[in-house]
């Protein structure tokens, strides 16, 4: 299968499957190109892609009338002469952000494939394509949504007039209207990011070891996989608003949709046995809600590491980069964005 030209076949046989399958392929010679993930002209070879379901539960009787249900949905793409190292994309918004920069050139998804590593975009339960789920909910449309879009990403002061210098096409109306259309609903509570990722630890389960890459309230949710998965072997949380803390802190922290949660010592001590790296753009004096939750990172990144663990706070402008948003890796400059990763993922071992 080749990526630019489309070329591309065959079915599913399984996360693990594939992944020997590809390697398997390459010792056969049956991908007729040198030993990298991509052919020189551009385009990205694939062994395989497909999809999958992880998790959830059932309604009613299985054998005469039942409902599955409130499960999650993966979409994986793995290369030829695929790296060891599995990459679980978690968004906050919709898979499309993983696939395209804001401008609608080179996704991160592309950039990773063309590194070699097999990538496997996630949908949580009730989430885009895995929207089925076992309890009624509503979607309730709201005007202003574009606008706290605009906000909580941190384009601008005010909706239409971007920071100057930002990392996105300011100048192309067509870009803002498909960053506004690129959405889910998220369902952000904490009871919904415990039974979001329990069907992720299923899911990641079955991938094998991971490096959870995450984006908002993803990174939020990647914590709690960690502490019901032994295969998220690291965590790259791009403006992570969500974080968990030891149980003796509790009610230090005001709860809000991204918790805090509050575990045990022995939970919490799950999250020091793991490399964490929490990246941030630019623009965080502009919003206080941001200044905060950069502010919490900071602390949990300090209770982590105080306990022997390897928490990493990077942002993205004292690495030499200006004008990111709250989604970098979708920026204008998400090769530069990606360059770092690869260097975080390279220094830990990935």
């Amino acid at each position: 299968m080749i990526m630019g030209g489309m070329q591309m076949s065959g079915r599913r046989n399984g996360p693990r499957a594939v992944a020997i399958a590809a390697s398997a392929c390459l010792l056969a010679g049956c991908v007729s190109t040198a030993q990298t993930a991509s052919v020189s002209n551009g385009n990205v070879v694939l062994a395989r892609q497909g999809s999958f379901e992880a998790g959830g539960t059932a309604l009613g009787d299985t054998a005469t009338s039942s409902l599955s249900c409130d499960h999650g949905h993966v979409e994986y793409q793995i290369p030829a002469n695929a790296r060891a190292t599995r990459l679980f994309l978690w968004h906050s918004s919709s898979a499309a952000v993983w696939q395209r920069n804001w401008a609608g050139g080179e996704g991160f998804q592309m950039k990773l494939l063309r590194e070699g590593y097999p990538t496997y975009v996630w949908d949580g339960p009730r989430v885009g394509r895995a929207n089925w789920g076992c309890e009624a909910y509503d979607y309730a449309p709201a005007a202003g949504r574009d606008q706290g879009n605009f906000g909580a990403w941190r384009l601008g002061p005010s909706f239409g007039t971007f920071h100057e210098g930002i990392q996105f096409p300011a100048d192309d109306p067509d870009a803002l209207e498909q960053a506004n259309r690129a959405r889910y609903q998220e369902f952000d509570t904490v009871a919904n990011a415990q039974l979001e990722t329990d069907a992720a630890a299923v899911a990641v389960d079955e991938i094998g070891p991971s490096v959870l890459l995450t984006n908002s309230a993803g990174g939020f949710r990647a914590l709690l996989t960690r502490l019901k998965s032994d295969n998220v072997a690291g965590i790259v949380a791009y403006e992570n608003p969500g974080y968990i803390f030891p149980e003796s802190m509790a009610g230090r922290h005001r709860t809000g949709p991204f918790g805090p949660v509050y575990v045990s010592d022995e939970e919490f001590a799950r999250l020091t046995e793991i490399p964490i790296q929490i990246v941030w753009g630019d623009y965080i004096d502009s919003s206080e809600s941001w200044t905060d939750f950069y502010e919490l990172s900071q602390e949990f990144a300090q209770v982590v590491n105080d306990r022997g663990g390897r928490v990493e706070i990077l942002r993205l402008r004292d690495a030499g980069l200006e004008g990111n948003t709250h989604i970098p890796f979708a920026d204008l400059n998400n090769q530069d964005v990606a360059e770092l990763l690869f260097q975080w993922l390279d220094a830990k071992g990935f």
